[in-house]
């Protein structure tokens, strides 16, 4: 059997050289015929073994073993001559396997091994294998036509694909928000000026999710070597995913439901930790702040201003000749000394830093690592070196836990000096005088006792940076929780740093791509993510970046970066109309805080992203599948920015059907669920939506995340089915939350006989909240209460606004919860 996409190429060339006349292009052009070898499959399956949780087949030379990870979760792997690496993942946690109770039965065409929630039919010849629901449904099975197969040290395999599927995941994909008749590669690169059709770009994520109504699966391919995944592109019938080394191994998650398999991924390779909660405010970086004086300066004007802010990045410039660890005395004479001032102003300091280390004998990172043997090498045992910003570099290994624990180490001066936060750049790694602008292919790793080449190892570097530096925060600072970006990744590195989507340019094309890519980055299992808002190339317009400000209140990370020779994009930029927008949508986000903080801890458990697409809480409606210009936070805000520059009204879609509802977020105004509502929303207004049944926890503004709100603690209450919401709190720093230091509240309301009744649980944990009262907000109110009740008390002193048709009241908080009845009739 041949390669799908080589053997359409070969078929090209045949037709030419069949044209009349052409036989003299045969002579020419054979030298550049490419030779063209034949996939080579297994033969008929043989025999089934029973293994501990599974089966081991035989087929020829070859070995199939499929195992149980737990109940809806297989794994496959493939020795094409019968022998099994040691097994080792970069990306599975340890322990994350399950003892399954399995049952394997013959039948007639092979074998069916069950697991309980999930039935693994085999078959014989071809071998194939198909994965059924437990009401025996297909869910995903091997295309008979094209059996998983290998040519050399390339893998591959073929799957059916039904007509209604859709395809997200596998990272920070440019294109299409679903994913079906595209392919994609796997190969961290530096892409500058990317645009939509880039690809690869800078993180290898190689899972993704498959779903439609009434069904949804995901398949993870553990194999750390550029891979690539056709969605339908070669053969219309039938998807495929292989690479070019490694081994076949994948896990097949099987849902049903979108979420249930995102959670089941992030029990495979791990949740994303919470977040310190100043690294959820405002920040602004550009290439670069310096001298000192300019930082101090961006400082005093945001305070002067009083637009909220919480982080500051240092990019490359504050380094001495771009060398990490190390400080300008220059440019930064008094560096300790600014980030306690800047401290005190209730500013956290985030610095970049880069993998490449200057060869430098002299330079105490270089000495330390040459004298540790901590740098890459060369087949031929001499350093691997290349050009990247400080000059001539050398690379550390960081498949080598010995390099990790070293790396880690040094950012004791920084972090002794104050600085809260790292950014970890250019990690692909990026090489700019190599040919494909990254480490040649056979430079040598270590780890753990392996050797690796870059083929095996290039995509997991990034990710084992940031492991370094996360691992090497939590040993120096032990009660804080570190805070690392990262610009590459492989799958797991959710674990240890949040993430951006690159070097993105200031078009309106380029903020609506934001959302489709941060969305599919969360369905990646990646939810702490951003990009660079305003644009990193390039100068954004007034209004561009007013409406990227005002959307990205709404994204992860709330990260304003534009590059050197650009305009200035701070947010008082372009003169008071646009500043006071702007402030007004940062001032949103801190209001905001209480939910979204509440939904990152949710995030931290569960694995799901807290930026969502619409389909993910409403997968049974087919529209939403292919919708990348909604997005939800959380379960309950729906956001629908304008992500085109026209005057033209645009349609937003309200899911959930005529038996759901939502409230508009700035007006109180009620819609159902299914609506269509067609938008011209004025500069100053992003379209929010609020779930008919959610109750929003919201604070008043602060300047900063260490600033102490002021008054109560507000809930906004939508009144409506499945009406609940939450409040989680912890001292926003230190791993207290682990020892029951943290606060947890959960809110109901129901409706019956003419009243509203609004209830808040005891209280869970031992952390003392900011607020003594608790002021509702309740919409939906269609006339003027009768009473309103409060532990059973009538109460005064409340107020109702017709126009909104909103009630509002405060009452005294309570650790053992409350109640409050608001009568109609």
């Amino acid at each position: 059997m041949k390669d799908p996409g080589d053997f359409t190429g070969v078929r090209q060339r045949w037709r030419i050289f069949h044209r009349p006349g052409a036989l003299l292009c045969i002579v020419l052009l054979a030298a550049a015929i490419p030779s063209f070898a034949e996939w080579r499959s297994a033969g008929a399956v043989t025999s089934a073994h029973v293994i501990p949780n599974g089966v081991e087949l035989e087929a020829g030379r070859a070995r199939i073993r499929i195992t149980a990870i737990s109940n809806s979760i297989l794994r496959v792997r493939v020795a094409p001559d019968g022998k099994f690496p040691d097994d080792f993942s970069w990306a599975v946690l340890p322990g994350s396997g399950k003892t399954i109770a399995t049952t394997l039965k013959e039948a007639e065409s092979g074998w069916e091994l069950m697991t309980g929630s999930v039935t693994v039919r085999i078959r014989k010849s071809p071998p194939g294998i198909a994965f059924l629901d437990s009401a025996g449904h297909v869910l995903s099975e091997d295309d008979p036509d094209h059996p998983m197969a290998w040519d050399g040290a390339r893998i591959r395999v073929w799957k059916t694909m039904s007509a209604k599927e859709h395809f997200y995941g596998l990272g920070d994909k440019a294109g299409s928000f679903d994913h079906r008749g595209h392919v994609y590669s796997l190969w961290n690169s530096d892409t500058v000026f990317w645009q939509e059709s880039t690809d690869p770009l800078y993180k290898s994520i190689p899972f993704f999710l498959a779903a439609q109504p009434g069904a949804a699966y995901g398949v993870f391919f553990d194999n750390t070597y550029r891979s690539s995944f056709d969605f339908g592109k070669e053969l219309p019938g039938a998807y495929s995913f292989g690479a070019e080394g490694g081994e076949l191994n994948y896990y097949f998650l099987a849902g049903p439901q979108p979420k249930q398999v995102l959670e089941e991924y992030a029990g495979l390779t791990g949740q994303m930790p919470l977040p310190p909660l100043w690294a959820l405010g405002y920040q602004q970086c550009r290439w670069s702040y310096y001298p000192e004086a300019r930082v101090r300066e961006l400082a005093r004007t945001f305070r002067e201003k009083k637009i909220p802010a919480d982080v500051i990045y240092l990019d490359i410039d504050y380094m001495d000749g771009y060398r990490p660890f190390t400080i300008d005395a220059k440019n930064f004479p008094h560096f300790g000394e600014m980030i306690a001032d800047l401290a005190r102003q209730g500013f956290k300091v985030v610095s970049i830093l880069d993998p490449g280390i200057k060869k430098d004998p002299g330079y105490f990172a270089y000495d330390q690592g040459m004298a540790g043997d901590e740098f890459i090498h060369n087949p031929d045992g001499s350093l691997f070196e290349g050009e990247v910003w400080p000059g001539l570099c050398v690379f550390p290994d960081f498949a080598r836990a010995a390099t990790r624990q070293w790396w880690g180490g040094l950012y004791r001066e920084l972090v002794q000096k104050g600085v809260r936060g790292f950014w970890n750049d250019m990690n692909e790694p990026a090489v700019f005088n190599q040919p494909d602008k990254t480490m040649r292919v056979d430079a040598v790793d270590h780890a753990e006792g392996r050797t690796l080449d870059q083929r095996a190892f290039h995509n997991v570097y990034g990710m084992e940076m940031a492991r370094a530096t996360f691992e090497g925060l939590q040993k120096l600072r032990p009660d804080e929780r570190p805070f690392v970006l990262t610009r590459a990744a492989y799958a797991g590195a959710q674990r240890y740093a949040a993430a951006w989507t690159g070097d993105n340019t200031s078009s309106w094309n380029h903020m609506k791509i934001s959302v489709r890519m941060l969305l599919n980055l969360g369905l990646s299992g990646y939810g702490f993510v951003g990009d660079d808002i305003g644009g990193f190339t390039g100068s954004p317009t007034p209004e561009l970046l007013t409406r990227w400000m005002e959307l990205g209140a709404f994204n992860p990370i709330y990260r304003n970066h534009t590059q050197k020779g650009t305009a200035d994009q701070e947010p008082w930029v372009h003169g008071p109309e646009q500043e006071a927008i702007r402030r007004r949508y940062i001032e949103l986000r801190y209001r905001m805080l209480p939910y979204l903080y509440t939904s990152f801890e949710e995030a931290s458990r569960d694995g799901l992203p807290v930026m969502r697409p619409l389909f993910l809480e409403y997968p049974e409606e087919e529209g939403l599948y292919t919708n990348d210009q909604e997005f939800l936070l959380g379960r309950d805000i729906l956001v629908a920015p304008k992500l085109m520059e026209m005057l033209d009204a645009y349609p937003v879609l309200l899911p959930g059907g005529a038996e759901s509802n939502w409230y508009d977020y700035w007006t109180g105004q009620k819609f159902a669920g299914g609506e269509s509502l067609s938008v011209k929303p004025a500069l100053d207004t992003l379209p929010l939506y609020v779930r008919g049944g959610a109750i929003l926890p919201q604070e008043s503004v602060v300047q900063n995340t260490d600033e102490k709100p002021q008054g109560p603690l507000e809930l906004r209450v939508y009144p409506g089915t499945d009406c609940r919401g939450s409040e989680y709190l912890d001292d926003g720093k230190s791993y207290g939350f682990t020892k029951g230091a943290y606060l947890r509240v959960q809110y109901n309301c129901r409706a019956a006989n003419g009243s509203l009744t609004i209830t808040a649980a005891a209280r869970e944990g031992s952390y003392a909240p900011w607020w003594t009262s608790v002021k509702l907000e309740i919409f939906g109110t269609e006339k003027t209460p009768k009473e309103i009740r409060a532990g059973g008390h009538g109460i005064t002193g409340w107020t109702y606004d017709a126009q909104q048709k909103a009630v509002t009241l405060t009452i005294p908080d309570a650790a053992s919860g409350w109640e409050v009845v608001v009568d109609y009739q």
